[in-house]
C-alpha cells in the first residue's frame, strides 16, 4: 500500500489514525512549505521521527545537554562524512559515548516534539511507503536521528503534541497582548482566578480547536485529550445496537495498549449498568455497579476495582455514539470536577453532527459528478 496526497486533503490525525488502526509498517515522508519531515512506523508504532523545521538536530541537542563531549560530537561528525547511510546518533552509540536507554529516553522527546512541531503545518505533500524502514535519500534530512526500541502510540502523540501546541500558542498569546474580538463566553476565560479548575482551564484551551475539526475521528481525539487533563486513565467506547467496542485510550501502562484496547468488545444485553448510562444519556459518577460485564473490562484492563469512576455519554442526531469512561485508579484520587469536560462533550456531540454531515454532503456531490 502507497498512501499519497496532500495535507490540505487528509490532515495528520486522519494519516495517524490510518497507519494506527491498520498496524502498518513503512515510512511517512512529508514535504512542505514549512520543511521536510520523516516518521517511521512498525506495526503501527512511531519508531523514529524528524525535520529541518526543528532548530537543533538530535546529534546537536545531546551535544547542548552535555550528554557527550565536544571533541567526540565532532569526531562523529567526520565519521558520517564517510559513513552517509549511519545518523550520528547511531555512530555515536557505536562509539560507546552514548547509551541506548539515554538514545531511548532523548528520542522519546524529540519525536513528541516532532509531531507537536508538524501540527502546525497547514500544507504539503505526504507519502506513505508501505515496508520501507531506510527512507536514506528519499527525504531531503541531514540526520535521520535514532530509532526507539519500543515504539510511541500514534494518537498519544497526538494528543501530546497538540496540549504543546495549546500552551505555547496560549503563551504567544498572552505576550503579545492579543486585542483581537472574541465572544462574550470566550471573554468570560480571561480574567480566570488563579488556582483555575482544571476541567475549565482545559475548556478555555480546547473549545477554539473544536469549532473547525477536520472530522470526526479528530473530535474523538480532542475529547481524550480533554478526559486526560482531569483523570488518570480513560477508555473511549463506540456504541453500537447490542455492543460497546474500545476506540481509544489515555493512560494504560500496558504494552500496545491502544490495540489491546480496541480488542474490547462488551455486549450491551448482559451489562445494565452500562446500558442505562446509555439510555438516559446522562454522565454517572460514583462506584460503579459489579456485574459479569464490568468484571470482564476490570479484567481486561488491569489494576484492580476503581473506588471511583466516570462516563460520559457522546449524543449525535439524538443517539449515543460513542461512551467515554475515566477513573483515578493508578494515583487513586478522587474525582474532581467535570462539568467543563461535560460542556465539552455537548459541544463534541455537535461537532460531530456537523462533520457527518459535510462527509454526506461531499459523498452526494462526488455521486451527483459521476451521473
Amino acid at each position: 500500500m502507497s498512501l499519497i496526497g496532500r495535507l490540505e486533503d487528509l490532515s495528520l490525525s486522519d494519516i495517524f489514525q490510518i497507519l494506527s488502526v491498520g498496524k502498518k509498517t513503512g515510512s511517512l515522508i512529508l514535504k512542505g512549505s514549512s520543511g521536510n519531515a520523516l516518521f517511521v512506523f512498525k506495526n503501527g508504532l512511531v519508531v523514529r521521527a524528524e525535520t529541518d523545521a526543528l532548530d537543533k538536530t538530535l546529534g546537536e541537542e545531546l551535544l547542548n545537554a552535555k550528554m557527550i563531549k565536544d571533541t567526540i560530537f565532532h569526531l562523529a561528525a567526520e565519521a558520517k562524512k564517510k559513513l552517509p547511510a549511519k545518523s550520528l546518533p547511531e555512530i555515536l552509540f557505536e562509539f560507546g559515548s552514548v547509551s541506548k536507554e539515554a538514545l531511548d529516553k532523548v528520542t522519546k522527546k524529540r519525536v513528541e516534539k516532532v509531531a507537536s512541531k508538524l501540527l502546525t503545518w497547514q500544507d504539503g505533500d505526504f507519502q506513505f511507503e508501505l515496508d520501507d524502514l531506510n527512507p536514506q535519500g528519499k527525504v531531503n534530512l541531514s540526520d535521520l536521528g535514532w530509532e526507539l526500541s519500543k515504539g510511541i502510540s500514534p494518537e498519544y502523540l497526538l494528543m501530546e503534541g497538540a496540549r504543546v501546541y495549546d500552551e505555547s500558542f496560549v503563551s504567544v498569546s498572552e505576550l503579545a497582548g492579543d486585542k483581537a474580538e472574541e465572544s462574550e463566553w470566550e471573554e468570560s476565560w480571561e480574567s480566570r482566578p488563579i488556582g483555575e479548575r482544571r476541567d475549565i482551564s482545559a475548556l478555555r484551551a480546547l473549545t477554539q480547536e473544536l469549532r473547525f475539526p477536520d472530522s470526526a475521528s479528530e473530535i474523538t481525539l480532542l475529547i481524550l485529550r480533554f478526559a486526560s487533563d482531569i483523570f488518570d486513565r480513560g477508555i473511549l467506547f463506540m456504541v453500537g445496537e447490542t455492543e460497546i467496542a474500545g476506540f481509544g485510550q489515555f493512560g494504560f501502562d500496558m504494552e500496545r495498549p491502544d490495540d489491546k484496547i480496541r480488542e474490547i468488545m462488551l455486549p450491551l444485553e448482559e451489562n445494565i449498568f452500562f446500558k442505562k448510562i446509555i439510555e438516559e444519556k446522562r454522565p454517572f459518577k460514583g462506584s460503579m455497579e459489579r456485574d459479569t460485564v464490568t468484571e470482564v473490562l476490570m479484567k481486561e484492563i488491569g489494576g484492580g476495582w476503581p473506588h471511583e469512576a466516570a462516563l460520559f455519554p457522546i449524543v449525535t442526531e439524538g443517539k449515543v455514539f460513542a461512551l467515554l469512561y475515566c477513573d483515578n485508579l493508578p494515583t487513586g484520587e478522587k474525582t474532581g470536577e467535570t462539568e467543563g469536560l461535560e460542556i465539552f462533550i455537548d459541544q463534541a456531540g455537535l461537532a460531530i453532527e456537523k462533520s457527518l454531515l459535510q462527509e454526506k454532503l461531499q459523498e452526494m456531490e462526488k455521486k451527483t459528478k459521476t451521473l
